[in-house]
């Protein structure tokens, strides 16, 4: 099957994810906050960076490779850390790590995963990030920041905008739970999605694994969107930020960066790149999307820049490249992928992905990400033609 002719953009593979997935765990993949205006704005605000088309450039040559923390890296995009991967699919943190691997591209395991950094281990390739969010007892955090470093992970991310759970209303509404349980309802939607439900009966319903030497099952008193690890974490502060580049000898990024006065600071303390992320509209519906602020950030720091939230292809990606972006990184679209596809979807959007990006480099007349045009707004609304 030329998996090219049937799912040729993620919106197919969204699509095709969609059908295979019981309800709930389509609503905890898919959802923002609110009303999710802050996700609508993103794809908005991408919308809006406009390019003027090159031509009479002869044919080129178009290299995607760029360089991070010191790595030639062969593409400018990565996976982003998405918490309880394992309940979108079975194993998904082992078949992204090892799709990752294989491309040579960076995989960003959540603390709040199904799998565990030992478990990961023997499937990280050399661009293995793991993304924290802050234990409060400094004692886990030094173990957990030495079983990441045991495991193989070289870079540290942490999560710095979710200080609280969000509401998340269309995942409340879905009757998922915290840990994730089939009740009657849920199995219903469960047997109608059979190859979802059968890889789940093979593995067991997920949990936090990183997270089991820590906690005991007392998570009675948590919403339904705040899950186990809000027992253990808090909201950092500054000193917290110094606390973990004091302790962490790799790279360390700072993620959910939004204003450029606090990427000035953080610059000052010493981070090595800064993440700037609405969290893809899943925690703050009054947040403004993340490329309308790019621009300033970048103006702020000379520090390297990775991008998330509303990327939907690879014309998004050379419009937040173009915007001071040094890096972008994904979460939902890898996960639409295994969805849809199984153990085949991570490579076959990475594939997507590459030709994507090597198309509309060849409109542009950029022979490599370095030779990207000064973009330009488009108007919110096209006129009309006239009669």
């Amino acid at each position: 099957m030329d998996l090219h002719s049937r799912y040729p953009a993620i919106a197919d593979l969204a699509h095709r994810a969609q059908r295979r997935l019981p309800p709930f765990v389509w609503e905890f993949l898919d959802s923002g906050t609110g009303t999710e205006s802050t996700k609508a704005r993103n794809r908005a605000a991408l919308d809006r960076v406009g390019f003027l088309p090159s031509i009479l450039h002869g044919p080129l040559e178009v290299d995607l490779s760029t360089s991070l923390f010191g790595d030639k890296l062969p593409l400018p995009f990565g996976v982003a850390p998405v918490g309880m991967s394992g309940l979108v699919w079975p194993d998904a943190e082992g078949h992204l790590a090892r799709s990752a691997a294989t491309a040579g591209i960076p995989y960003t395991l959540s603390t709040v995963a199904s799998q565990s950094p030992e478990d990961l281990a023997p499937h990280l390739g050399q661009q293995a990030w793991f993304q924290m969010y802050p234990p409060k007892d400094p004692d886990i955090r030094k173990d957990m920041l030495t079983r990441a470093t045991s495991a193989g992970f070289k870079v540290l991310v942490l999560t710095t905008d979710v200080p609280v759970a969000s509401r998340r209303e269309r995942q409340v509404r879905s009757g998922l739970t915290q840990p994730p349980r089939l009740t009657p309802r849920l199995f219903a939607q469960a047997i109608a999605s059979p190859a979802w439900a059968l890889g789940m009966a093979r593995r067991g319903m997920p949990h936090m694994r990183s997270l089991d030497k820590y906690i005991s099952d007392n998570s009675a008193s948590l919403s339904s969107t705040a899950h186990i690890g809000y027992l253990l974490r808090t909201s950092p502060d500054w000193d917290y930020v110094q606390w973990l580049r004091d302790h962490w000898q790799g790279p360390m990024v700072i993620k959910g960066v939004m204003r450029a006065r606090d990427a000035q600071r953080l610059q000052q303390i010493g981070v090595d790149a800064l993440w700037v992320s609405n969290h893809g509209g899943r925690q703050f519906d009054a947040s403004p999307a993340s490329i309308e602020v790019l621009p300033e950030i970048r103006q702020a720091t000379t520090l390297p820049l990775i991008f998330d939230s509303g990327v939907e292809g690879g014309l998004d990606m050379l419009r937040a490249l173009a915007m001071g972006a040094n890096y972008i990184m994904l979460g939902r679209a890898f996960h639409f992928a295994l969805a849809a596809l199984g153990p085949a979807g991570p490579a076959h959007l990475i594939d997507i992905l590459k030709q994507d990006l090597q198309a509309n480099m060849g409109q542009l007349g950029a022979a490599n990400l370095g030779e990207l045009p000064t973009p330009m707004q488009l108007s919110k609304a096209s006129p009309l033609p006239q009669k």
